[in-house]
């Protein structure tokens, strides 16, 4: 199996032309730089779109082949990974994680708890380095030998990077590989897809660069001062300060080679759209229907915000953030990017960009793409 090309240009299927005009109108009336906007129904790739400058300091074209990172996107792909070991009876969600992990040491905390951002563990309290952030083995020690968070907004609170640490050393303990080589033997080479937890460097010319807003940050989690006064919220996004837009590390080839289970996944809007829809030949449907049934549901206070999450992935809340579809599943990334299914429409989806924005609670481009993608279908059979 491998994702199937449908042209060297941008293109849509008949019927999706609505899409293609919304993605025009993100550049002319949304302030998009760089982006690609996919679609797979079926195993067909009906929407396939790509456009703008994929670095602006060199007047670069976002072309088929840009590779974009994903932030959060991540998630979705190491909630895969688990998947699979849940499927091979390798892995039980209501066992403790310290089963799988000797050395753990926090018989209460559950893998259901890891997976669903309810393990208490969201921020790192010893102070970190950017390099350090690099190394998944010494980072999962840290949180080895960190007691749960005593706030009571950490009870159900998003774990933003410190779930790819547990969630990888978890991988890693079952079955040995490295949560990026276990994505890329199991995952992306088996479907053809343009998508790595830890980027080989030889690919590293064909990454777009990132900016941040103007109006960045405008998210109270983002900004410097939140950090004086909030031990929990600097413990989860200011240690180290890495989306402050002086030290903003993203752009360079150290973290695009690491394996950063919750944040540094890179690819294709193409090929994450096909995994989406093809996740039935890598999974059971029993366990398809377990990773996308809630596990937690509630509101994460530290971040003002609804938060239901099943065995890694985002489910649709109140927000609707993955679009018109109720039944909706997958994960959005820092910045304005979304990637997840439709189930009941057989719908695999991926909007990547590289210009930040958080000025806005539902990413308008994002939304108007996903609109656009709902109404096309509900014109179809």
């Amino acid at each position: 199996m491998t994702v199937k090309r449908t042209s060297e240009d941008p293109s849509v299927s008949p019927g999706f032309e609505e899409v293609a005009e919304e993605f025009a109108r993100n550049f002319t009336e949304r302030d998009e730089l760089g982006a690609a906007f996919a679609a797979v129904r079926d195993g067909v790739v009906v929407v396939d779109l790509w456009g703008g400058v994929a670095d602006r300091s060199t007047g670069r074209p976002w072309s088929r082949d840009t590779l974009q990172l994903i932030f959060s996107g991540t998630k979705g792909l190491t909630a895969m990974c688990l998947l699979i070991l849940l499927d091979r009876g390798e892995l039980e969600l209501d066992a403790p994680v310290e089963r799988y992990w000797p050395g753990f040491g926090k018989p209460e905390i559950l893998v259901s708890d890891i997976v669903s951002h309810t393990a208490r563990l969201p921020g790192i309290d010893l102070p970190v380095t950017v390099e350090q952030l690099t190394d998944d083995r010494h980072m999962a020690s840290l949180l080895a030998s960190q007691a749960p968070s005593e706030d009571p907004r950490a009870r159900l609170c998003y774990h933003a990077l410190t779930y790819g640490w547990l969630c990888g050393e978890l991988v890693r303990r079952i079955d040995g590989r490295s949560v990026g080589r276990f994505f890329a033997e199991e995952i992306a080479r088996p479907l053809g897809l343009e998508l790595w937890i830890g980027l080989p460097a030889e690919l590293e010319s064909r990454v777009s660069t990132l900016e941040l807003a103007e109006s960045w940050p405008q998210s109270a989690h983002f900004r410097p001062e939140t950090f004086a006064r909030d031990e929990l919220l600097r413990s989860i996004w200011g240690n180290p300060p890495v989306w402050d837009i002086q030290t903003f590390p993203w752009n360079t080839p150290a973290i695009h080679r690491a394996e950063m289970a919750a944040v540094n996944g890179i690819g294709t809007a193409r090929s994450i759209a096909w995994l989406y829809a093809n996740l039935g030949r890598l999974i059971s449907a029993e366990a398809l229907r377990i990773g996308s049934t809630a596990l937690s549901d509630g509101y994460d206070e530290a971040h003002g915000a609804p938060s239901r999450f099943g065995v890694g992935f985002q489910l649709q809340a109140e927000d609707i953030q993955f679009g018109p579809a109720a039944e909706a599943f997958g994960h959005a990334g820092a910045g304005g990017s979304i990637h997840g299914a439709w189930p009941e429409h057989r719908i695999g989806f991926s909007y990547t960009m590289n210009l930040m924005r958080d000025d806005q609670e539902v990413d308008p481009r994002a939304d108007a793409l996903l609109g656009a993608l709902h109404r096309s279908l509900s014109r179809r059979p």
